[in-house]
């Protein structure tokens, strides 16, 4: 897994809409966001652009996110804190990786009090 980059700087990307998959639609290994049935190459490039900033922009958040529940979980504060190591292994992370997500994620936390734009959850 790639590393954090924190971009408080940028501002957020609005994803594009993802659009409800029918079960029969992506029960078909073949659909996909109905990108098969676009036959316009600049039509098929425009749409696949947004999907491709829409789950950037997703994983981002959500890397954000994993970052602040696991300083959440590392919180001294908390009778049940956990370690680096227990965090790694439920997240599937290598401990130094946690490490940098625990820091990421006080710091997401910290640079978020007061301005309300960073949800502590």
């Amino acid at each position: 897994m790639a590393e954090p980059t924190p971009r408080r700087d940028e501002p957020r990307l609005r994803p594009a809409p993802l659009l409800f998959e029918p079960a029969a639609a992506a029960a078909d290994p073949e659909h996909f966001f109905d990108l098969e049935s676009i036959e316009d190459p600049r039509a098929l490039l425009e749409r696949a652009t947004e999907l491709t900033l829409a789950f950037r922009a997703a994983a981002d958040r959500a890397t954000e996110f994993q970052a602040m529940a696991a300083a959440q979980l590392a919180d001294p504060r908390r009778f049940d804190r956990l370690t680096a190591a227990d965090i790694a292994e439920h997240a599937e992370w290598t401990e130094d990786y946690t490490k940098k997500m625990i820091e990421f994620g006080r710091d997401l936390m910290r640079d978020g009090e007061g301005r309300g734009d960073v949800d502590p959850m």
